[in-house]
């Protein structure tokens, strides 16, 4: 199963339009915050499809979660926007707390970079930013693809 992961859009309904029609097979989309009023149009446009969110540091009047987990067939998936777990700094947190509850991947969002690293049997994620990349590199998203031979993760360009 496909699982996408994408962030801070901060408003542009193009990216998060674009990440939606690009991956009409995926069942399910994971939005890490910063954009959340917009993602109320896409669940209205797609509501078969299973769409997880959690509020960012800029989703004002949010009553998303902070860090919230998903199940998708026997992996489960922490995700957070990252701003109140120090993620400019350290993953530490992040990390830690997948591993606590048992998560074999963990999205953070917040720095608008992208991040990949597999340690100690986790995939720590960063999908970047869809609308205002800070790395140097084009605006994107990530999937993620659970299979009966493991967990691919990668990121794509817009």
């Amino acid at each position: 199963m496909r699982v996408i992961a994408f962030a801070d859009t901060h408003g542009n309904m193009r990216a998060m339009r674009e990440i939606f029609m690009r991956n009409e097979d995926a069942q399910v989309f994971i939005f890490l915050g910063d954009g959340e009023s917009d993602l109320e149009r896409m669940r209205k446009s797609y509501p078969d499809k299973t769409i997880l969110s959690v509020a960012g540091n800029c989703d004002y009047s949010s009553t998303s979660p902070d860090h919230d987990s998903f199940v998708v067939g026997d992996v489960k998936i922490l995700f957070t926007h990252g701003h109140n777990w120090g993620v400019k700094y350290s993953i530490d947190r992040v990390f830690y707390r997948a591993k606590e509850i048992g998560a074999k991947v963990a999205l953070f969002a917040h720095t608008h970079q992208r991040f990949y690293e597999y340690y100690e049997d986790v995939h720590i994620l960063n999908p970047g930013s869809a609308a205002f990349p800070r790395d140097g590199k084009p605006a994107c998203y990530a999937f993620i693809d659970i299979t009966p031979k493991g967990i691919m993760c990668s990121h794509v360009d817009l």
